[in-house]
C-alpha cells in the first residue's frame, strides 16, 4: 500500500492502510505500507527513493492511495503520474484507491484550472491501473469513461476496530425513562474556513432539538473539535445544553465515547460511503442524522440513517429531536446500523471484497 505526504495531527489514509492491512493479514495476505518521501525530501529525491525501492516489486500489487493533497501541496497532483510510470516500468501491478474522486469546487480561474488538472490526472490514473477502487457508487463518479470495467465500488469504513456490540457499553441508549440525559455526538468538525459553517449548522440543529428534548448533551470529539468550542458555547448559551469537547483521541477511546452516545449528527455536507467520520456512527451502532447529498446511497442508506434535504437546518433539528424522543425508533435505527456494519463496513468484509477484485484482475 503506497502513500504520499503524511497528514497531521492524524493521518486517515495511514490509519485506513493499517486497519485494512491487519484484515488482509487475517485473510492470509501479508501487506506492507510504503510512503514516497517527496514532502520531506522533495520530488527528485522522493522519485529516486521509489526507483530504488521498486526494483523488487515486479508482479506485486501496489495499492496506490489517492487524494489530490497526498500527492501535491496545492491539489495539482501531476507528480503522481511519475510515481505510476515508475511502478509500470518496474512491472508492478497497479490498483488505485480513489479516496477522493471528486474534484475541487470553486469558480475562480485558479479553481477551474486546478479542477481540470485533477480530472485529467484521475483519468490518466484510471487508464494506467489494472483496477480502481472507489468508496462511492460508481454512478456518482462523473469523470469516468463510458467503459468502466476496471472500476469497483468498495466502501471504506471508520478507522475504528468496529468491535462494539448491541447492548454492550451502550451508555445512555440502555437507560429507560424520559429523565435520562440524551447525548448527541459530533465526530470531527471541518477546519477553517469551513469551521464557521459547521458551527452554525450544529448550533441551529441542537438549539431546535433542545426545545423538544430536555437534558440534552452535546459531545464534540475529533479534529478541530476544540477549535469549535468557544463558538458553540456562545451559540448555545441559554439553552441548558451540556457541552463537552475533546480533540484527537485514540481509536479505542473514540469508539467508547461514540458507543455511549444516543445519536451521531453529521453536518459536513451530504453523507456518503467515503465519509469516515459519519461511518464511525454506523460502526458504533448509532442512529445517524444527516443531510442527503449527491453521493448518498447504499450501503449508508441501509444503515440507521435519518436523512433530510441538504441545507435544511430546521428539518435537521426536527429529525434530531425525533430520534432522541422516540426510544423505539432509536432502537430500530441502532439495529440497522449494526447490521450494515457487519454486512458492508467491517474490515474483514472490505478485505475480502478487495482480494476478490485483485484476483479477478
Amino acid at each position: 500500500m503506497l502513500l504520499g505526504r503524511p497528514d497531521a495531527p492524524t493521518d486517515a489514509l495511514e490509519d485506513y492502510c493499517n486497519f485494512l492491512g491487519r484484515a488482509l493479514e487475517r485473510a492470509g495476505q501479508p501487506t506492507e505500507i510504503k510512503r514516497v518521501p517527496w514532502a520531506e525530501r522533495g520530488w527528485l529525491a522522493g522519485l529516486g527513493w521509489l526507483w530504488r525501492e521498486s526494483r523488487a516489486w515486479r508482479g506485486r500489487w501496489m495499492l496506490v492511495q489517492y487524494t489530490a493533497l497526498v500527492w501535491s501541496r496545492r491539489g495539482i497532483s501531476l507528480a503522481v503520474l511519475a510515481v505510476l510510470w515508475i511502478l509500470r516500468f518496474r512491472g508492478a501491478r497497479i490498483a488505485i484507491v480513489f479516496h477522493d474522486a471528486v474534484p475541487y469546487g470553486g469558480e475562480r480561474w485558479v479553481d477551474r484550472i486546478r479542477r481540470a488538472v485533477q480530472i485529467w490526472v484521475m483519468r490518466r490514473e484510471y487508464g494506467w491501473s489494472e483496477c480502481s477502487i472507489f468508496p462511492v457508487p460508481i454512478g456518482t463518479v462523473v469523470w469516468l469513461p463510458s467503459s468502466r470495467g476496471k472500476a469497483t465500488f468498495i466502501p471504506v469504513s471508520a478507522n475504528l476496530s468496529g468491535t462494539c456490540t448491541p447492548c454492550k457499553d451502550c451508555g445512555p441508549r440502555s437507560e429507560v425513562g424520559r429523565g435520562a440525559r440524551k447525548t448527541v455526538a459530533i465526530y470531527g468538525v471541518t477546519g477553517a474556513p469551513g469551521l464557521h459553517r459547521d458551527v452554525e449548522i450544529i448550533a441551529h440543529a441542537v438549539r431546535r432539538a433542545a426545545g423538544l428534548v430536555p437534558n440534552l448533551r452535546l459531545l464534540v470529539i475529533g479534529r478541530h473539535a476544540e477549535d469549535a468550542a468557544a463558538s458553540l458555547n456562545a451559540a448555545l448559551a441559554g439553552t441548558q445544553v451540556e457541552l463537552e469537547f475533546h480533540g484527537v483521541l485514540p481509536a479505542d477511546e473514540v469508539e467508547r465515547r461514540l458507543s455511549e452516545a444516543d445519536t451521531l449528527l453529521f453536518v459536513r455536507g451530504g453523507i456518503s460511503s467515503r465519509r469516515g467520520s459519519a461511518l464511525a456512527g454506523i460502526v458504533c451502532g448509532l442512529p445517524v442524522v444527516a443531510f442527503q447529498g449527491p453521493e448518498t446511497g447504499p450501503p449508508v442508506t441501509e444503515a440507521g440513517v435519518l436523512l433530510v434535504k441538504e441545507g435544511d437546518r430546521d428539518a435537521l433539528g426536527d429529525a434530531l429531536a425525533r430520534v432522541l424522543n422516540d426510544d423505539a425508533l432509536r432502537a430500530e435505527l441502532s439495529a440497522r446500523s449494526f447490521a450494515a456494519r457487519d454486512k458492508y463496513l467491517s474490515w474483514d468484509v472490505i478485505a475480502a471484497n478487495l482480494l476478490q477484485v485483485l484476483r479477478s484482475a
